[in-house]
């Protein structure tokens, strides 16, 4: 399994900005799909952005299209998540995680994952 650390998460006003990071410790990015997950208090774990080994494909959650966007440094063994006009509702626990199909963004064996970092909206 790929060992994965977030950061970047913390408390923001309605209408702010965060970018959260995922490092790979432990092996070589470039050779996985990664995804970036969210999950609230009392809901389900949901994919809210997820990008190809490349970067060439992507794949976003409608309700943080335009909003928010994931791109990667394989170089720097580094995923991010920009996420811009933030809203209450997007106050979560957020993952990311490694999926072991390179081109899978719509769906994939999301095999290991990150500690998760909170991201707190207020309003």
């Amino acid at each position: 399994q790929v060992q994965l650390v977030e950061s970047g998460g913390g408390l923001v006003q309605a209408g702010g900005s965060l970018r959260l990071s995922c490092v790979a410790s432990s092996h070589t990015l470039s050779s996985y799909a990664m995804g970036w997950f969210r999950q609230a208090p009392g809901k389900e774990r949901e994919l809210v952005a997820a990008i190809s080994w490349s970067g060439t494909n992507t794949n976003y959650a409608d309700s943080v299209k335009g909003r928010f966007t994931i791109s990667r440094d394989n170089a720097k063994n580094t995923v991010y998540l920009q996420m811009n006009s933030l809203k209450p509702e997007d106050t979560a626990v957020y993952y990311c995680a490694a999926g072991s199909h390179p081109y899978g963004v719509y769906g994939n064996s999301w095999d290991s994952w990150g500690q998760g970092t909170q991201v707190t909206v207020s309003s």
